[in-house]
């Protein structure tokens, strides 16, 4: 395993796309280098070609850019190929434009494609049939330029199926993955829920009349396991989904329900209260539940961990925002192992990009303040 790792690490070095640009860039530059200092050295060659082997080292370094810039490099490899040509110092493109041109098919959008291999197909057919008209080079000019922006542009096409099918297998798993999850869930979760849910009607119909305090506390755990019992199996329907929809878009929650929510505090034994101030608008969907979770979270927190403590919540509705407040006046309670409700909040507000404030308040109790920039949501 020791002697695989290497050899990994460097295949993907060399599957990088600079990599792979630089090689390709030093296989020609290497070779013309030395032939070009061995011609200008020992005078080997006319100076015709030593011209032609500059022109050629110097047209291999565009080809850097050939990914990011790649009509570019095809024009300044034509303009050196027409150079050549009509000086006479070669009869035939480079393969250096060949490059250039496959690279327009492979890194160009469709259209771009399009139009640069016409312009190359008219260039290089007036270039040699106005060079040497005699051999009829016109009708290379057309189709090689052609040709190679096709093949670029069809292994273009294949590679982008390729990676869209690759998409495709991943969301499939994404969705088999999330209907796995929803079963687990209901196997569990909601099983219990049920079972809670029945119990704690049973016992309510076994307690004597005079019992009322137990009996409303009785009925309001059996309405609270009843509702989430609900919301459960609206999640576990989006979890089902197929659209990729967010799992808070179905729960029937939002700010229309805050009246409910606080009645129920105080049928659990917690003193609430509501104050909605502006003119109320439609939220988006993701600001409509997390004002709604937040509110939640923070008076179950205040009945878990503050003593004969009374609660207000206040939601405000304003041109650029929503911000929603909820106070109390307990005393803390010996603190236990910390929990994910104010965790939970702030990733809420934060996804929302809004800003959230907890901590205690300096007369006594806890605060939370959420704002939500509505044109953020």
């Amino acid at each position: 395993m020791r002697f695989v790792r290497p050899l990994q690490a460097a295949w993907r070095f060399i599957r990088r796309p600079k990599v792979q640009d630089i090689a390709l860039v030093l296989a020609f530059a290497v070779p013309l280098a030395i032939g070009l200092w061995y011609a200008i050295v020992q005078s080997a060659a006319a100076r015709a070609d030593v011209v032609y082997l500059s022109l050629f080292l110097a047209g291999t370094f565009p080809l850097l850019l050939r990914r990011s810039r790649p009509v570019a490099v095809a024009a300044v490899e034509f303009t050196f190929d027409a150079l050549s040509v009509a000086t006479g110092m070669a009869s035939v493109t480079s393969p250096l434009s060949a490059i250039a041109l496959y690279s327009v098919g492979r890194h160009a959008h469709g259209r771009t494609a399009a139009i640069t291999a016409g312009f190359a197909a008219v260039g290089y057919s007036v270039l040699f049939e106005v060079t040497n008209p005699e051999r009829g080079g016109w009708a290379a000019g057309i189709a090689n330029p052609v040709l190679t922006v096709g093949l670029g542009q069809f292994l273009r096409i294949r590679a982008e199926l390729n990676d869209r099918r690759q998409r495709e297998l991943a969301d499939s798993a994404v969705r088999a993955e999330r209907r796995r999850i929803a079963r687990e869930l209901h196997d569990v979760v909601a099983h219990h829920l049920s079972v809670i849910n029945a119990l704690v009607g049973g016992a309510r119909a076994t307690l004597q009349p005079e019992q009322d305090v137990t009996r409303d506390a009785l009925s309001s755990a059996e309405q609270t396991a009843r509702q989430a019992l609900a919301e459960m199996r609206q999640l576990l329907d989006v979890l089902r989904a197929d659209d990729g929809t967010a799992a808070g878009a179905a729960t029937g929650v939002g700010a229309a329900r805050l009246p409910s929510l606080v009645q129920e505090a105080e049928t659990a034994g917690l003193p609430a209260s509501l104050t909605v101030t502006g003119d109320a608008v439609a939220l988006p969907t993701a600001v409509d539940h997390a004002v709604y979770r937040i509110v939640q979270e923070a008076l179950t927190n205040t009945r878990k961990h503050a003593l004969s403590a009374r609660a207000s919540v206040r939601l405000a509705y304003e041109p650029e925002a929503v911000e929603v407040e909820v106070l109390d006046d307990g005393v803390a309670k010996p603190a236990g192992a910390p929990g994910f409700g104010l965790g939970g909040m702030a990733e809420r507000v934060a996804l929302c990009g809004g800003q959230l404030w907890t901590g205690p308040r300096p007369e006594g109790g806890f605060r939370v303040l959420a704002r939500i920039p509505l044109e953020k949501a």
